[in-house]
């Protein structure tokens, strides 16, 4: 059984100093907890989500019948790349970034699809434009601002699918995205909120689709989801979500004190000899420069310290690390110099 790369709990359980996911380390959010536990779960929830989808469409200006949710982001990855084959099958390629979330590249090819990489030459005699292209801003794994996005997008065709992954959007750290709001009203827009509040065993999405989206695409991904995409408690976190205690909290509680524990991360990481690409989200890149990098990983787990292997992203040699308080970031210094 061939399993997916992801960070996390493993087999060995639960990682005392777990730099491995992106989360949100100042969380959770006391008030979402606080409506997870006043959430019904002995009731089905409402298929069509409709109180939800007005509510997150009131909050982000647009039409509720733009939104719709999914079980998680990998769930609506898997469900609109369906989607498009579905329609377009030999029409193209599908499109992902070099260095990208690896969902993207497996679900285009569990459809089929064959995959073209931004950047690089294609194959050929296939100069076909993509049918569907995916973009991540923040970027993922480095976290970076994806300067090019508005040429990227203004190169695609009007009838490729572009979907924007905001997953970091909220946990970004400085700067602002290179889109203007026209520009993001082009695309399809993928919300994780878990991740910025701190709860990522929750498992809840939503998509914006773009203003102009074809309504046979919206069917057919309604058609491609499942009953009841949302469970009561993540149809509590979505709607949480919304709530000015909730943003207020992410704003003032958690960014500022994430942006300081950064600076503190990539400073260690750097005084170890570490390459590190900051980025400007609540996670970077470094290469550790280990001779043995997976030994050395494995080591640090076994001491309850787990970095993220960039490898599965197409960046052998690297880790992500998310931002950590200074005690985790002790642990893994002090692991670090006496040998892991």
């Amino acid at each position: 059984m061939r399993h997916m790369v992801h960070g996390g709990p493993d087999a060995q359980g639960v990682p005392v100093h777990d730099f491995s996911t992106n989360a949100n380390a100042c969380g959770p959010c006391a008030a979402v907890m606080q409506a997870l536990r006043q959430a019904d779960p002995t009731r089905y929830p409402d298929p069509a989500a409709t109180a939800l989808r007005a509510r997150l469409a009131a909050w982000h200006g647009v039409a509720p019948e733009r939104v719709l949710v999914a079980a998680s982001a990998s769930e609506f990855i898997v469900r609109i790349t369906a989607a498009v084959a579905l329609r377009r099958r030999g029409d193209g390629p599908v499109q992902v970034p070099a260095a990208a979330y690896g969902d993207y590249r497996r679900a285009a090819e569990a459809q089929g699809l064959p995959v073209t990489v931004v950047g690089e030459s294609p194959a050929i005699g296939d100069e076909r434009p993509p049918v569907l292209a995916w973009a991540c801003e923040p970027s993922s794994p480095r976290g970076d601002a994806v300067a090019d996005l508005p040429a990227r997008l203004a190169a695609l065709p009007s009838d490729t699918s572009l979907v924007l992954d905001c997953a970091y959007a909220p946990l970004r750290l400085e700067g602002a995205s290179a889109l203007t709001a026209a520009q993001r009203d082009r695309c399809w827009q993928l919300w994780t909120p878990n991740k910025a509040l701190g709860l990522t065993g929750v498992r809840g999405a939503y998509a914006i689709a773009p203003a102009g989206a074809p309504q046979r695409l919206i069917q057919d991904l309604h058609a491609l989801a499942p009953s009841w995409p949302l469970g009561a408690h993540a149809e509590a976190m979505l709607r949480a979500w919304t709530e000015p205690v909730v943003q207020d909290w992410l704003a003032t509680q958690c960014l500022p004190r994430l942006r300081e524990w950064k600076q503190r991360q990539i400073a260690n990481c750097e005084a170890l000899g570490w390459e590190v690409v900051p980025g400007v989200a609540n996670f970077f890149c470094a290469r550790p420069g280990a001779a043995f990098l997976d030994e050395t990983l494995g080591q640090l787990r076994a001491q309850g310290i787990k970095l993220r292997d960039c490898r599965s992203f197409g960046m052998p040699g690297w880790v992500r690390l998310g931002v950590l308080p200074p005690a985790s970031q002790d642990a893994l210094v002090h692991a670090w110099r006496r040998g892991a």
